[in-house]
């Protein structure tokens, strides 16, 4: 581990620059991709990934360059391109970065349990055949594969004002899919779709369900072709935390990065109906709803001491009581627009620069357990697992669709249904947010791919909900 560092002091101290500042990121990645489709192994698939990105500040304009040759030389090419790129763009610098403060931090981060050796590649394919052996013989089940995910991760940054942080990472990413097909229909069950993933070792594969998830999932698989669609019309709505990370990704996060109300990302990804005026004044929604930016829960994805511009992370409250607080917006994006934000500022890999992206974004825990937000509900549904999402380029107008429904009448769970899907307006949606559930309801979730920036920087988002209750939401079936 790090092994890295004291070779990289050594270089980052032998380069020569005219800058008054610059900093150096290191990035060492690798990963492994197995699985079982119909209890066939597939082969493996394994990525390894190292480089560096040399930032320079000069007469107040910050420019990058990237390499993958480490030498002392590569490293110094590397750091003068970044010079001769910022005197290039000084006369057209919208911004005097002079006075801007740079990291002096000392760090090191660790994910939880990092000591612990992973299962060899044997141990993790036997673990897979077992549950997909254990899908049982149905001539309706015609697709199926269980999967695991395991990707490492080192990073250093130095810079000339004196940090040194240093992060080591590993990220699982345990999955179970099964398809079901009677002739006239097709129904798809999965173990959280992708979207089950964590920092950690073997505590991830042991608690995120995947040992005896063959059966299950194929008996929902099984119980949604046999299940009535989906009826449409104006329901209380119980999306359980599968389902409101994608919720809180869509709807929360795109809008509160800073750099997509700044306008940055209108060309791709799309802008925001959130304005930089609307913060410390926008109701964004009922007063139940508090969401934060914390980087504090080990297991989380985006769990981190520092982001990649050296700026140190603590929990901040982004909502609170509903009122909209602050924005997804790291250094830089503060410094443009005046308002406090957090610290995410994070790269995909070694060649791209940092920019805003959400992290762990999460809903702080309410009062009721899950038999007390089922049994205040006269008429409604729950839905799990994200299928589908729609959602305009401000983030506003949306329309996902679940895996998973059940109706609920007079307080108590009736029977499947399937292609649950619902609608609504985000700035409107949150205001219906009637009930949140306590702590035993909430689970930590992830995705490993949320997409973003020109040129594309895919990276890790962790959401922790709990289950939530809005009322008089806009459901409807496949057929509408």
């Amino acid at each position: 581990m790090f092994e890295m560092t004291a070779l990289l002091r050594q270089r980052f101290a032998a380069l020569r620059s005219g800058a008054e500042f610059f900093s150096l990121r290191y990035v060492q990645q690798s990963q492994q991709q197995l699985s079982v489709r119909k209890n066939v192994a597939e082969p493996p698939f394994f990525f390894r990934d190292e480089g560096a990105m040399l930032t320079v500040r000069l007469k107040g304009v910050e420019a990058y360059a990237a390499t993958a040759d480490l030498s002392q030389s590569g490293l110094q090419r590397a750091l003068e391109q970044a010079e001769r790129l910022a005197a290039q763009t000084g006369a057209r610098a919208l911004l005097d970065l002079s006075e801007q403060p740079v990291a002096t931090a000392r760090s090191d981060y660790r994910s939880p349990n990092l000591e612990q050796s992973m299962p060899s590649l044997a141990d993790c394919y036997d673990l897979l055949s077992r549950e997909s052996n254990s899908v049982p013989a149905d001539d309706r089940l015609v697709n199926w594969q269980a999967s695991l995910g395991i990707s490492n991760v080192e990073q250093i940054y130095l810079n000339t004002a004196g940090a040194e942080l240093r992060q080591a990472q590993r990220f699982v990413y345990p999955g179970f899919a099964v398809t079901a097909f009677d002739g006239q229909d097709s129904q798809s069950r999965t173990l959280g779709r992708e979207n089950f993933g964590q920092q950690g070792g073997l505590d991830v594969i042991e608690r995120c369900g995947l040992v005896g998830a063959g059966a299950k999932v194929a008996d929902q698989a099984l119980q949604l072709l046999l299940a009535a669609n989906t009826p449409s019309g104006v329901r209380d709505l119980l999306l359980m935390p599968d389902q409101m990370m994608l919720q809180i990704h869509e709807s929360i996060g795109h809008p509160l990065e800073m750099d997509r109300i700044l306008g940055d990302e209108r060309n791709y990804a799309g802008t925001s109906f959130v304005k930089a005026c609307d913060f410390g004044t926008l109701q964004y929604g009922s007063k139940l709803l508090n969401v934060t930016f914390d980087p504090s829960i080990g297991e989380e994805l985006a769990s981190y001491s520092h982001d990649d511009d050296g700026t140190a992370a603590s929990k901040q409250f982004l909502i609170r009581d509903g009122l909209l607080l602050r924005p997804l917006g790291g250094a830089l994006s503060q410094f443009r627009s005046g308002l406090d934000g957090v610290a995410n500022s994070r790269a995909c890999g070694w060649n791209r620069a940092p920019i805003d992206r959400m992290a762990n974004l999460n809903i702080e825990p309410g009062d009721q357990s899950l038999e007390q937000l089922i049994g205040n509900i006269e008429h409604g549904i729950l839905m799990r697992t994200n299928r589908s999402w729609s959602i305009d380029d401000a983030r506003n107008k949306f329309q996902f669709g679940c895996e998973w429904g059940q109706l609920i009448e007079n307080g108590e769970l009736k029977g499947v249904v399937k292609n649950p899907n619902y609608r609504g307006i985000s700035a409107q949606f949150w205001g219906n947010l009637s009930a949140v559930g306590d702590a035993s309801t909430l689970q930590v979730l992830g995705t490993p791919n949320c997409g973003k920036g020109e040129p594309n920087q895919v990276v890790r988002v962790g959401h922790a909900s709990p289950a939530c209750v809005f009322s008089q939401i806009d459901v409807f079936g496949g057929d509408a």
